[in-house]
C-alpha cells in the first residue's frame, strides 16, 4: 500500500503520526446513509465544513487540524461523494444538500453553528443560514457564491429541461474513468488544480478514490452529480434566501479562479454582514492553495464580535 509521505508542519497531526485519526460515522437523512469524520466532542462549539462537488470530506483535513481544538469539527460527505449514499433518481440539487446538512446539525446540536464551505458546499452553508439565520453564528463561504455559467438559470424552460434529460441520458451511457495507477490519479488530480502540491494532491486522491480488483482506482463520487438540475441556481430566489442572514459572513475568492467578482454587480450586498477577501495566486480551492492566510484570516474572523 502506498504511503503518504511525512508532512509539514500545515500538514493534519493526524497524517504524522502525532494524533488521532477522525472518527468515521453515519447518520440518516431522506432516507439515505451518509457519512461523516468528527475530529471529536470536546465541549467547544460546532463547527462543519462542507466540501464542494466531486470532492470528499478529507479534502478539509488541513483546516480541521487547525480549528478542533477550538471546535468540535466536523466534516461531512456530501450526498453521491466520498462514503456517503448514492442516490439513485436524485437530481442532485443543492436543495437536497441544504437538507442533508440540516439533518446534521440537528444531530450535532449546540447550536448555533459555526459553518465553513467550499464551491457547492459554500453555496450550501450560504442557503442554510438564510433558511435557519438562529441556528449559525459565524459563516465562511470558500466561492461558494458565484456557479459556473452553465448552472445559472438564463435559459428558457424547454432549453433547460431537455439539455437535462439528454445530460442524464449521456451518463447512463458513460462509465468511471480508471486510471492505472495511484501516481495517474494523482497527476489527473493535480491537472484540475495546478496549485496542488504534490503531497496534498496524493492526500486527497487516496481519500478520494477506491481501488477496483484489478489495481486501477476510480473516483468515489457518483457521476450522476455532474447533471445539473434544470432549476439550476435561481440567483433571484438565492438572494432572496442570502437576504435573511443574520450572522457575521466572510467570503474568499481565488484571483486566478473562474468566478466573476460578486461586488461586480452587486449580487453579493443581498448578504448584510459580509466581508470580501480577495486572494492572490489562489484558484477556485483557496484553502489548498493558500492555507496558511485562509486559516489566519478565518480565526481572527471566528474571534471577532
Amino acid at each position: 500500500m502506498d504511503r503518504i509521505p511525512d508532512a509539514p508542519s500545515c500538514y493534519p497531526v493526524s497524517q504524522k503520526g502525532m494524533g488521532m485519526e477522525p472518527i468515521s460515522q453515519y447518520y440518516y437523512s431522506h432516507r439515505l446513509k451518509l457519512h461523516f469524520w468528527d475530529w471529536g466532542d470536546n465541549g467547544k462549539p460546532n463547527l462543519l465544513l462542507l466540501h464542494g462537488s466531486r470532492d470528499h470530506a478529507r479534502s478539509w483535513d488541513v483546516i480541521a487540524e487547525a480549528f478542533r481544538r477550538d471546535f468540535r469539527v466536523v466534516a461531512p460527505d456530501l450526498r453521491g461523494h466520498g462514503d456517503s449514499g448514492w442516490a439513485p433518481g436524485s437530481m442532485y440539487s443543492i436543495p437536497e444538500f441544504v437538507l442533508d446538512l440540516s439533518a446534521l446539525i440537528d444531530i450535532v446540536g449546540r447550536h448555533p453553528v459555526y459553518l465553513i464551505g467550499h464551491s457547492l458546499g459554500g453555496a450550501v452553508v450560504l442557503l442554510y443560514a438564510g433558511v435557519y439565520p438562529d441556528r449559525v453564528k459565524k459563516l465562511v463561504s470558500v466561492e461558494g457564491f458565484s456557479p459556473p455559467p452553465e448552472n445559472l438559470v438564463p435559459r428558457a424552460a424547454p432549453e433547460r429541461l431537455r439539455k437535462w434529460i439528454e445530460n442524464i441520458r449521456d451518463q447512463e451511457k458513460r462509465e468511471s474513468r480508471r486510471y492505472p495507477s495511484l501516481e495517474a490519479a494523482v497527476a489527473r488530480m493535480k491537472e484540475a488544480n495546478p496549485y496542488l502540491t504534490d503531497r496534498i494532491a496524493r492526500h486527497l486522491t487516496l481519500f478520494g478514490s477506491n481501488w477496483n480488483p484489478d489495481g486501477t482506482l476510480t473516483w468515489k463520487f457518483d457521476n450522476y452529480v455532474r447533471a445539473i438540475s434544470p432549476y439550476g441556481f435561481n440567483m433571484e430566489d438565492a438572494q432572496e434566501i442570502w437576504r435573511q442572514i443574520s450572522c457575521p459572513t466572510l467570503l474568499f475568492r481565488g484571483l486566478d479562479s473562474w468566478t466573476v467578482d460578486p461586488e461586480q454587480d452587486g449580487r453579493i450586498r443581498a448578504i448584510s454582514r459580509y466581508l470580501l477577501i480577495n486572494v492572490p495566486r489562489a484558484g477556485h480551492w483557496v484553502h489548498h492553495d493558500q492555507p496558511e492566510l485562509f486559516i489566519e484570516r478565518t480565526r481572527e474572523f471566528f474571534a471577532g464580535d
